[in-house]
């Protein structure tokens, strides 16, 4: 009897602590590695941990600009690099105070408010049943066959479009409103997030997506199919550092700097490989996949600091904004 009891109290006590993510859709559903994060991370907290989706990473600062002080969020997870600067500006932030000395990423990242889980590249990946000769650069795509499309995400919404509006603004520079013009006419839809976008993609609605470098890894591991590729771009590539933080109004404070410190062992990052199709930051308890060794492997790597992303990202999007209605 006395252990029955113990064991209810303990199952109170988790439904007492729920840990309340925010975090994108993709991280959440069945495929993707929140359910696996989650039942990890419960063994060891005695609490429940509750993720709530939205669309995609620029969609979560979004809402935590309308939501305000009044928001349930402990921490939120799926922003990235670009958005750091603009996310500390609101104020709902507050220091993380743990050790990440685990994690690595390419040309670093140290910040005192958010902890990095992984990183990609983006790339343009074609149906290479459909598309014989994919596009080699920027340039190519841009000025290629308007007859051979290619599904885009939202900059106002999406991490992914956000992305390629910072590549091609660090590829064209002040060009970059006329490479737009021209891009649009390849543009079959532009989705407000990855899955959307992705999901035309593999039904067929268009033979290439703006996604990852590693996206091709899932379809060899999980479909045996070398048939979707990611093009490599002679200019190089823009890479995505994908970070979470806890809210300094966040009910759970403590609870949360337990899931940014869990987020660097393998219990999470093992996940990344094959759940997220990332890139993990820390040490793992096996091997990536061979197919990870198939992938592209980009010889020069865009980053925008994200000072100047916060300065100027009102701006480049309104610049997109024009150039795609026209």
């Amino acid at each position: 009897m006395a252990a029955a009891l113990s064991g209810t109290a303990h199952a109170a006590d988790a439904e007492d602590k729920v840990l309340t993510v925010y975090t994108y859709e993709s991280f959440i559903s069945e495929w993707g590695p929140g359910p696996k994060v989650k039942a990890s991370f419960e063994k060891t907290c005695g609490c429940r941990v509750d993720f709530v989706g939205v669309e995609d990473g620029v969609a979560l600062l979004n809402r935590l600009k309308l939501e305000g002080a009044s928001t349930k969020a402990d921490l939120v997870l799926g922003l990235d690099t670009s958005l750091t600067e603009e996310a500390k500006k609101t104020g709902f932030f507050a220091p993380h105070g743990i050790d990440v000395s685990a994690a690595s990423v390419p040309g670093g990242f140290k910040d005192d408010v958010f902890v990095p889980y992984d990183y990609g590249h983006f790339a343009v990946v074609y149906d290479s049943q459909t598309l014989k000769s994919p596009p080699k650069s920027l340039k190519e795509l841009v000025e290629g066959d308007p007859s051979q499309k290619i599904v885009i995400e939202d900059p106002r919404t999406s991490t992914p479009g956000l992305g390629l509006l910072l590549w091609v603004k660090s590829v064209y520079g002040k060009d970059a409103p006329a490479a737009w013009a021209k891009l649009k006419n390849r543009v079959l839809t532009v989705t407000p997030g990855w899955s959307e976008a992705y999901g035309l993609f593999t039904k067929g609605e268009a033979p290439m997506v703006l996604s990852y470098a590693t996206s091709p890894a899932y379809h060899m591991v999980s479909e045996n199919t070398d048939r979707y590729k990611a093009a490599e771009f002679s200019e190089g590539h823009y890479i995505q550092i994908e970070v979470a933080g806890l809210l300094k109004d966040a009910k759970h404070q403590d609870l949360a700097r337990d899931f940014l410190k869990f987020m660097l062992t393998p219990g999470f990052q093992d996940e990344i490989p094959t759940n997220n199709w990332m890139m993990p930051v820390a040490r793992t308890s096996q091997p990536l996949p061979d197919a990870f060794s198939k992938l592209i492997q980009p010889k020069t790597t865009f980053l925008m600091s994200s000072e100047e992303v916060a300065a100027h990202r009102k701006e480049w999007i309104e610049e997109w904004q024009a150039a795609m209605a026209k």
